[in-house]
């Protein structure tokens, strides 16, 4: 739990913010910088290991990284492993890195680089952070409590958790809530100066947005789909070779009475064991490669109103029928999106203020709804919880894709000026009701856009690869050997 949580929380930080670096932060904050390295040498990493008394009174800890001196004469102390600018990496950062990825890797069954390889590999990001986080500071780029309170709210919320239930469980799992809190705010520390060192920085021109647009539309012309129907005769689980060769028979008398001319919609309807039998069997319009590899194979070889031999499953026989083909640039062409204008009463869940509370609030606010004794825009200028209230709760047009699944599900099965029963989002509990509904071809505009994002997510990947590869550069990188030598630069 502890790691799973540990990456959720990287991963929230990415969708906030719009990135996070490769590999999870450290479970402990970074220790303090050793002396610089102008000033006397640091300790080498050999002689940090064990120390005499004397050797260790000189090495008194400050809370960072380094023991104090104990009561033996043997004190195991940290050691440095690469100085980086001012700053050190210490053995213990590096180890709980290893620990911490090496656990991500295992639960993800992804077969382990060899410990050499995965050690440079972790450590070299590890030099990257520490060198974007020095640079960081002296640019000024700062998140304070507040800020960083919220993020970890918008964590907590993801997994349907307070904050202190976030905190109650990964202290339970052994992991410092302190410390996840400095990982969160270096985590988008850096992804602050990204945006500031790399994003701001893009910029993309018509031109590029033509050209964009054009190989899309050349690519489209290449690719089809298939408007298809079936008729599909189940084969019942654990089912004998009889029952089997039974259900074989239904499917070749539904295929010889199509030979002669029988109507497929009633066939369908008449033998399909599907659930769009009654609706004549229509599946609709399918790109081959999203379909099952016999059926993709079967279909592209079929002409407008063919249909296919037998086909057998897993678990049924299917006859398919190929009712119309076309370019997937057609179907661009003539694709419509539908949108809905739709408002809504937000209430978030809270410590104090539970799910099953918000629900039985909502409950209680559709009752006087439904009795016509409450207005829905003033109820959610009342009591709703989010920035829409001020609006009514008016969330204006909204096209698919523009809110979350569960509320658009909700959304798309009412009726206009129809108000839903609580619904259930990662925001919270929502009553939504939808004031009107419409039907647009996809804008030029819109169209203009996406490949806008399209480009510059494109963009933003390759400049923030070669931005750290320069930031890795100018810094100054020392790596210790085991009798503190300076190993390289």
């Amino acid at each position: 739990m502890k790691f799973e949580m540990k990456i959720l929380a990287v991963l929230l930080c990415t969708t906030a913010l719009g990135g996070c670096s490769l590999f999870s932060k450290k479970p402990a904050p970074a220790p303090a910088a050793a002396p610089a390295v102008a000033a006397a040498p640091a300790p080498a990493a050999g002689a940090a290991l064990n120390t005499t008394p004397a050797t260790a009174a000189s090495a008194k800890s400050d809370g960072k990284g380094f023991l104090p001196p104990g009561e033996s004469g043997n004190v195991a102390i940290d050691s440095i492993v690469v100085v980086v600018n001012d700053d050190v990496i210490t053995q213990r950062e590096l180890s709980n890195r290893i620990k911490s990825v090496t656990a991500r890797m295992k639960a993800q069954n992804v077969q382990m680089p060899d410990p050499a390889d995965l050690r440079r590999q972790l450590l070299e990001r590890m030099i990257v952070e520490r060198a974007q986080l020095q640079m960081a500071k002296e640019m000024g780029v700062r998140v304070d409590d507040q800020q960083l309170d919220r993020a970890i709210g918008r964590i907590a919320e993801a997994q349907k958790l307070s904050v202190q239930d976030l905190r109650n469980q990964m202290e339970k799992d052994g992991t410092p809530y302190a410390a996840f809190r400095e990982d969160i705010r270096e985590e988008i520390i850096m992804q602050r100066l990204r945006e500031h060192e790399v994003d701001a920085k893009i910029q993309i021109s018509e031109a590029e947005v033509d050209s964009f647009l054009a190989a899309e539309k050349a690519a489209a012309a290449e690719q089809f789909e298939i408007n298809i129907s079936q008729i599909m005769v189940r084969i019942p689980d654990n089912a004998t070779a009889e029952v089997i060769a039974q259900r074989r028979a239904r499917a070749e008398e539904v295929m010889r009475q199509l030979r002669t001319g029988a109507d497929f919609a009633k066939m369908a309807a008449t033998y399909s064991d599907a659930s769009d039998a009654l609706q004549g069997g229509v599946v609709g319009w399918r790109q081959p490669e999203r379909l099952p590899p016999v059926f993709a194979e079967a279909l592209t070889k079929l002409k407008p109103g063919q249909v296919t031999p037998i086909i057998k499953s897993v678990g049924a026989f299917h006859i398919l029928k190929a009712v119309d083909r076309r370019s997937l640039a057609e179907a661009q062409a003539v694709a419509a999106v539908q949108q809905t204008h739709a408002r809504h009463i937000l209430i978030k869940v809270t410590p104090t203020m539970s799910a099953a509370d918000a629900k039985r609030k909502l409950a209680e606010l559709k009752e006087r709804l439904d009795n016509n004794a409450a207005k829905f825009e003033d109820l959610a200028r009342l009591v709703s919880n989010d920035g829409s209230a001020a609006k009514g709760g008016d969330l204006g047009w909204l096209a698919p894709g523009d809110v979350t699944p569960e509320f658009e599900a909700a959304m798309n099965n009412l009726k206009i000026g129809e108000v839903s029963q609580p619904v259930e989002t990662s925001f919270g509990l929502h009553l939504i009701e939808v004031l009107e509904r419409k039907s647009d071809d996809v804008s030029k505009e819109r169209e203009r856009t996406n490949a806008r994002q399209a480009i510059r997510e494109r963009k933003v990947e390759e400049a923030a690869e070669s931005w750290q590869r320069e930031v890795r550069d100018r810094a100054y990188v020392e790596f210790r050997t085991e009798d503190g030598a300076a190993a390289a630069k």
